[in-house]
């Protein structure tokens, strides 16, 4: 008999990095509040809130207390957690093996764990935008119910009985503060979605070196094209000067994937540099940790993510193409910034 399941889902802040993918949990803040399994319920969360975080608003309280009951005592074994992880735009899917751990010396602040064997690991891309504005929920542990079964689907999962705690759920309602900064962030993550699947519908990988080079001239870069093969992992070169005699020249790599980027093909890239080169690799997705690693150690190499990617296009937007411009249509607004 299939045993009913909730399916979680769970934001933590992009300074975790990878390493609760690779260390197999998701984890949750407050940590003045110590081991939160010391709380048996709502009422005495609301209490240690108002007691370890006299400055926040009371009327945050109910939502703060009902996401740490929900993350302590409402998850259970077996049930699936989908975490988004912001560092490199993957959605992580997993299963909780039921272990509880409080690390009081948890470098992020995120003390209090659940841990978790991770199944599956897809590109945002790979999701409806409406399942991706499922996820991008205003707090921080909720229940995915309406695209429960895309996310199941990815990991082979038909969608089983999915259940939906009953408790507390008239308390979740995010205050106005939260909900506005949560939109703001949702508008943000949205228009990133959006011009990846644009260029990823449009452009051919070859059209989009293309984009790059042209991106990169509005950056104030003569850029040119390498030719379609034999290039040795140089998709694209780009110098200041029109001639492109004078240090320093870039090289650049374009990957038009949203999936990672391992170390070999980096190392490809840097195998072409000669003096007074540089290398600029260029992704829609991530790169793996090998990657990142490489970068911090090698001053004439740049790795570009999606992320980044995406703000270079908007920080250029209005000196892009028509072409570029109707490929990508974007008008400008301003949204509240309660956190600057």
């Amino acid at each position: 008999m299939i045993q009913p399941v909730s399916v979680w889902g769970i934001h933590m802040g992009e300074h975790v990095g990878a390493r609760p993918v690779e260390k197999g949990y998701v984890a949750i803040g407050w940590a003045a509040l110590g081991d939160l399994r010391q709380y048996p319920d709502r009422e005495a969360l609301k209490a240690a809130l108002a007691k370890h975080y006299p400055d926040k608003k009371s009327g945050s309280r109910p939502v703060d207390a009902g996401i740490l009951f929900r993350f302590t005592h409402e998850m259970k074994a077996g049930d699936i957690v989908v975490y988004p992880s912001k560092h490199d735009r993957m959605v992580n899917i997993g299963r909780f093996t039921g272990a509880f751990e409080h690390v009081a010396d948890d470098p992020h602040d995120y003390p209090n764990r659940r841990h978790v064997e991770w199944l599956g690991h897809s590109p945002r891309n790979d999701f409806s935008q409406s399942a991706l504005n499922e996820i991008g929920a205003f707090i921080s542990v909720f229940l995915i119910q309406g695209h429960a079964g895309e996310f199941l689907a990815k990991i082979g999962m038909a969608k089983p009985m999915v259940t939906t705690p009953e408790t507390g759920l008239a308390e979740d309602a995010p205050d106005d503060d939260t909900a506005t900064v949560a939109v703001s962030k949702q508008a943000e993550m949205t228009t990133g979605d959006f011009v990846i699947r644009q260029i990823m519908a449009k452009l051919s990988g070859y059209e989009f070196e293309e984009f790059v080079a042209h991106l990169l001239e509005c950056m104030g870069y003569t850029a040119r094209v390498t030719q379609r093969s034999g290039d040795g992992g140089v998709d694209v070169i780009a110098h200041r000067d029109e001639l492109g005699f004078e240090p320093p020249i870039l090289k650049v790599q374009c990957k038009r994937k949203t999936d990672q980027t391992p170390r070999p093909e980096v190392d490809q890239l840097l195998g072409t540099l000669g003096e007074g080169e540089y290398g600029l690799f260029i992704a829609l997705g991530s790169f793996s940790r090998q990657s990142v690693d490489l970068e911090r150690n090698r001053p004439k190499l740049r790795l570009i993510d999606g992320e980044q990617f995406v703000e270079l296009v908007l920080e250029n937007y209005a000196r892009l193409s028509p072409r570029y411009r109707t490929m990508i249509p974007l008008k400008q607004i301003y949204v509240p910034d309660l956190q600057g």
